[in-house]
Order: structure tokens, then sequence, then C-alpha cells
């Protein structure tokens, strides 16, 4: 069965009516089909390179958030709310092809990514088709959707080549870096609770409050990944993998900023990036017991209840309480 959050199904997620359960069950398992579908080209070569990180497993928020949101009306077309729930997870899976590439990634969701695989030019190209697929899908949603969907992909961009570059001179790290996953992942996470709700046809009123929560629970959502890869040893992922490769992540940022004397060793490490094997686990036992990590995990308790505030305006009944669920389900994952 799909998951929204790692390891957690989603009946955990939204966590109280077994029918409202169900229904969001059985519709993430159409999903996980046609997803598969989507990805199937005019030759066998193409169709493998093109489902390989589908069929590599993933936690499928995107889709699971456009469900939730589109049973905050009664009337949302099944069919739409799959259509929609395809756009938002091709957009996403095709910008991990290219991520790999640019990152020069060996791995991706515990297997050879597709550049490591087949070459960066087969990696890219099939990048490509997928967003011509999620393009053609949105299409047949309206002008409205297909607006919001190329808006969202011109923030994905920005947000990449933001990254790309860095903070330039006169730039707060820190900030720097939460525009970065506000672009990369909250823009596209905000739109797929707002497609969901576009689908259940929901006022202006809800619709703007989805696009505040989403992309503040997608920003979460990144920064307890960062949590994870320096705390945890039981997530499956490979615990350092940001400090391997150099990537700022917000407990690291916290901890540079730090003055104390003390912590000298570890802004050295950090700065110039852990060199060895060695200096990975050194620096992952400080991080462990800095003040850092406590900051970070408490910046993302903070977050999430300003997410949980923006969903005021919406009806009640399970669906408000799921999302608000999430909240506490995206906080447990870095606990």
């Amino acid at each position: 069965m799909p998951v929204f959050v790692d390891s957690a199904p989603s009946d955990q997620v939204s966590g109280l009516d077994p029918a409202f359960n169900e229904r969001v069950a059985a519709q993430l398992e159409v999903i996980e089909e046609r997803l598969r579908e989507a990805a199937v080209a005019d030759t066998q070569f193409v169709t493998e390179a093109a489902q390989h990180i589908i069929d590599a497993g993933g936690k499928r928020f995107r889709p699971g958030l456009v469900v939730l949101s589109s049973l905050l009306g009664p009337d949302a077309d099944p069919d739409e709310v799959v259509k929609a729930a395809l756009v938002v997870e091709l957009t996403h899976v095709a910008s991990l092809y290219h991520d790999d590439v640019m990152d020069e990634a060996d791995l991706r969701r515990g297997v050879a990514s597709a550049n490591q695989r087949w070459g960066n030019t087969v990696a890219i190209l099939v990048g490509d088709l997928l967003f011509s697929r999620a393009s053609s899908i949105v299409a047949d949603l309206g002008t409205d959707f297909v607006r919001l969907q190329a808006e969202t992909f011109a923030r994905l961009v920005q947000g990449q080549v933001a990254e790309t570059r860095g903070p330039q001179p006169g730039d707060d790290p820190l900030e720097h870096y939460l525009d970065v996953v506000a672009g990369k992942t909250g823009a596209l996470i905000a739109t797929s609770a707002v497609f969901g709700g576009m689908v259940a046809g929901v006022g202006a009123d809800v619709l703007n409050a989805l696009d505040a929560y989403g992309e503040e629970i997608g920003v979460v959502f990144q920064l307890s990944d960062d949590i994870i890869d320096i705390a945890s040893d039981e997530s499956g992922k490979t615990p350092g993998t940001d400090l391997r490769a150099g990537v700022p992540t917000l407990p690291t940022l916290l901890a540079r900023r730090s003055a104390r004397p003390e912590d000298a060793r570890l802004r050295a490490l950090l700065e110039a990036g852990p060199a060895t094997e060695t200096e990975v686990s050194e620096a992952l036992h400080l991080l462990r017991s800095h003040e850092s990590l406590a900051a970070a995990r408490a910046e993302i308790g903070r977050r999430a209840e300003v997410a949980r505030a923006h969903l005021a305006p919406l009806p009640a009944g399970p669906a408000k309480d799921a999302l608000s669920a999430l909240c506490d389900a995206v906080i447990s994952r870095s606990a």
C-alpha cells in the first residue's frame, strides 16, 4: 500500500474513521496503478527507465494530499482526483531524475539511480518524458490547473537554481536554505493540496488555506528529513548522506552559527566538509549531542503548528482531521 510518511500507512496518518481510511487507501491504490501506466513508453527500454524510480517506491506524500484535500467537498470526480494526483507525482518523480544528474547521485530510494544505470543523457530525457506526461494529463483538468502547474514548475526550477548557486554575498545562509526548501519542496506540496481542493470545488478561502498549509507542511517535511539524515539509524537511509555530499541542512546551518569555543571542531568539519568516513562519523557524533539538533526539532514543531493553524477555514470533518493529524505524523518522523 502507498504511504504518506515513512512506514506509516494512510490509516495511521488520518487515524480516525475506518470508512474514511478505506476510501483514501482505495484511491491511492488506483493512483499507484495509473502511475506506472503513465510511464509506459513506445519501447521497453524507455518504459523500464521511466518506471525505475516509481517502482523503487516512495511516500506518495503529494498524491496523498490531493486525495485528502479532495474529500473536503462532496462532489469530487474520482477520475479527476486520480489525474490531479498523477500530475503532481509525475512532476515530482521527473524532478528526481534531473536532481540525481545534477547531484551525481549513485542511489535513489535504495536502488541505483537512473543516471548511474543508464547515464546522464537517458536520465535527463526520461525526466523530460515524465514532465510531458504530467503536462498531457493536467490539460484534461482545465486551464486553471494548467496555469498552477506551470507556476509551480517555475518555482521548482528557480529553487533548484538557487540551490545550485548557493547563498550570495550578503545572504544569510539559513534564510537562503529555507527559501530553497520552499521552492523545491514546499511549492509542489502546496499545489498538491490546492489541486485536491480545486477538484472538490471548495471556495477561494479554503483554497488559500490549503495553499498556505501545503507550503508550510512541505517545508516541515523536508526539515524533518534533515533531522533523519543526522539522528536516525533506523529510517532505511544512510546517516550522513547530506554531510558527505556537502548539502546544507537545518541542523548543520544552526550549528555553524554557534560561537562557542567548544564547537570549534564541529564548525571546522562543517565549513570544510567532512573529507573521510572517519570525519563524517565524527561530525555525526558531535551533531547528535549538539544543541542545534534540539533547536532544529523545535523549529519543526513550531512550523507544524503554523501549518495546522492554516487549516482553520476548512470545513470540519475527517478530511480536516486527517490533514491536522499529518502535522503530527511529520513531526514524529524527526522525534
